[in-house]
């Protein structure tokens, strides 16, 4: 140990890994990869900063009850209602898929039964955390294929509790046998899962009433509440993790959950730092170099398999190649989930050194790989398109059922149905012209549908779109999409498809006007440059009538 306290040593360990977060977020890669590299350089391996103490451990803790707290607060009985059959089916379907497959290549490469199911179940779960926020960044969190990813990813968090409880409460040594732990499990489990329910109903609602009036208490609250029911639920030999969920649950149905939760994210991903930082360090480099091979060996199951299996399933039950590849990217890599579940194996003396640094390996390879998966989805649809075929019906029935009730003729095809593509449909609508909306949001659709536009499912960037629109009859095709990537797209599409009408492209800025014309845009709308100077004008022609109203008086 090379400082003099504790806080001196927490300083420069934060400093490193803001210095280490900023170059991870250069190469555009999750946080995640930031802190464990941070946790292997201040290890014993490296600049030996940390040894292990004791003050790391409890804030990776406390950071592993919030984060399954606040996982808890996301599951509320409609949220898990409105999961759909293709979430259900995907999500269970993957999870079989990936725990079999990865046991018996676990087995064949020499582990034996135990650590492989560790290592089979830690390669099922995907980083809803991860996901959510890639998503979010390309603008795909309200596309089909990303509600149906947050939809399966809900049935991956149930099922890695579920994982926690098993795992948590089966140890090798247990005292009278399987059928006494199973028993002891029982009866415990439905306490904890009775008295959250009748906390969830009778103490919650008017407790946090109280509470909401002053929102820092509110939090107080929230935090020892996940970390109280952890430490009785650890107390009682059941799960700490699993008390800190259920703690989560009996506050999702209040009307305070997304409060509490907005105010614990930035606090859960700081905490969640210490555990990624005491993992790093107490990795064993020597033994992860001898694992380095069947590491990579299952980051390629992961990163191959796992999306392939997403592609399959949606395919059977009729969604589109290019939807369900774009959701199988999703699951293309381990969760932080999996990376708790490891130490936990540890602690409960279940894995060793070996089987953590390999399952911290698989992790840091899927998480980085995954994520460059994601943001390039597009490009790799293009290089897969012709191999995916085989796991696309003719008819993809469920993905354009009911989405479709548009005219067999139209003089305006319209793409993009959000703020600005509704708007035009309104101004348009006196003019007596035949519109087809198009969009890939199915909420969009239906609200359109509801206000008599003729809509039509669609990604506009998708290079197969096109042969579904009646271009023949259209005079006119306008992109509201602002972004120059979805309108090369849309141009190659119509050119391809012989539209011989006008194409109308929205775009950012100037620069993106001289780009789209060269490109053979016949007009390019300027949304909010177009807005301002109206905006200009209005406030122009006021000033106007009002210095003349003054003058009228002074005169």
């Amino acid at each position: 140990m090379i400082f003099s306290s504790v806080f001196h040593e927490l300083a420069a360990i934060l400093l490193l890994a803001g210095v280490i977060g900023v170059l991870a977020l250069k190469l555009r890669q999750p946080l995640i990869i930031g802190y464990i590299l941070t946790g292997i350089l201040v290890g014993p391996a490296a600049l030996g900063w940390v040894s292990g103490g004791s003050e790391l451990k409890l804030l990776s803790s406390i950071g592993i009850s919030v984060l399954l707290f606040v996982v808890g607060l996301k599951l509320d009985v409609g949220l898990i209602r409105s999961v759909g059959p293709v979430a259900l089916a995907t999500g269970l379907g993957q999870i079989v898929f990936t725990s079999l497959f990865g046991f018996l290549i676990a087995l064949a490469l020499g582990y034996g039964p135990v650590p492989a199911i560790y290592i089979a179940v830690c390669l099922t779960f995907s980083s809803t955390i991860i996901i959510v926020k890639l998503l979010s960044d390309k603008r795909e969190i309200d596309s089909l294929h990303g509600r149906i990813a947050v939809g399966f990813l809900v049935v991956q968090d149930i099922a890695v509790i579920l994982a926690m409880i098993l795992l948590s409460s089966f140890t090798t040594q247990g005292d009278g046998g399987i059928a006494a732990q199973a028993i002891r499990l029982l009866l415990v489990g439905s306490a904890f899962v009775l008295g959250t329910a009748a906390t969830m109903r009778w103490v919650m609602p008017p407790l946090l009433g109280r509470l909401a009036q002053n929102q820092e208490l509110l939090v107080l609250f929230a935090v020892g509440w996940a970390v109280g029911l952890a430490a009785l639920a650890d107390a009682v030999e059941f799960s700490k993790e699993v008390g800190a969920f259920l703690g989560g649950v009996s506050i999702a149905s209040t009307a305070y959950r997304e409060a509490i939760a907005s105010r614990l994210t930035g606090l859960r991903d700081f905490l969640l730092l210490f555990f990624f930082i005491d993992l790093g360090s107490g990795l064993n480099l020597s033994a992860a170099g001898l694992q380095f091979g069947p590491a990579l060996v299952l980051s390629l199951f992961v990163l191959v398999g796992n999306p392939l299996i997403v592609v399959a399933i949606m395919g059977w039950m009729g969604y589109r190649r290019r939807t369900g590849l774009l959701a199988g990217l999703t699951v293309a890599q381990i969760s932080e989930f999996s990376l708790i579940l490891a130490a936990l194996g540890l602690q409960l003396g279940q894995l060793g050194e070996a089987e953590v640094s390999l399952i911290t390996l698989v992790g840091v390879i899927t998480i980085a790989l995954s994520t460059y998966m994601i943001l390039g989805s597009d490009q790799l649809y293009r290089w897969l398109r012709g191999p995916l075929r085989l796991f696309e019906r003719r008819n993809p029935f469920s993905e354009i059922a009911g989405s479709s009730s548009g005219p067999a003729r139209v003089d305006v095809i319209l793409l993009g149905l959000g703020r600005f593509g509704g708007a035009i449909h309104r101004q348009l609508r006196p003019h007596n012209l035949s519109i087809l909306g198009i969009d890939f949001d199915p909420q969009a659709l239906r609200l359109a549908a509801a206000q008599g536009l003729p809509v039509q499912y669609g990604d506009s960037e998708d290079p197969e779109f096109t042969s579904s629109l009646p271009l023949s009859s259209a005079t006119v095709v306008v992109s509201t999409l602002p972004s120059l990537e979805a309108n090369t797209a849309i141009h190659h599409g119509l050119q391809t498809a012989g539209f011989r009408g006008h194409f109308i492209a929205t775009a950012h800025d100037e620069a993106e006007v001289a780009k789209l014309e060269f490109l053979g845009a016949q007009r390019t709308l300027l949304p909010f440059l177009d807005a301002a100077e109206r905006a200009a004008e209005l406030i122009v022609e006021d000033l106007v009538d009002l210095r003349a109203q003054l003058g009228t008086r002074a005169a």
